[in-house]
């Protein structure tokens, strides 16, 4: 399993997503390239919605605040870095992701 769309360091969690928008509900799908992981969200890619969504999704999978999760690139790159505090949850999803 290719593990590059994340990387630990210091207890924090650097994710890449390739966000596809105006999906018709918010989930995981499989690796996008070789270095991201695609994330399909509800909300349209106007006005910075589709952004504050997938922080809303991410925060409620992964038990983060929504004030905790950081966008490492500019918020209107195909690829986003995102960066969260290491939760028990994030390693129980990468664990189940690795064992598909």
């Amino acid at each position: 399993m290719n593990e590059s769309f994340y990387t630990f360091s210091d207890g924090m969690v650097t994710l890449r997503i390739k966000a596809q928008p105006a999906a018709s509900k918010n989930e995981f799908c499989e690796v996008y390239g070789d270095n991201a992981i695609k994330v399909r969200i509800k909300a349209a890619a106007v006005e910075g919605a589709a952004n504050k969504e997938l922080v809303k999704f991410l925060s409620k999978t992964f038990k983060v605040p929504k004030g905790a999760i950081h966008f490492r690139s500019v918020e209107t790159s195909k690829i986003k870095v995102l960066e969260f505090p290491l939760t028990e949850q994030f390693e129980a999803w990468v664990s189940d992701y690795n064992d598909m």
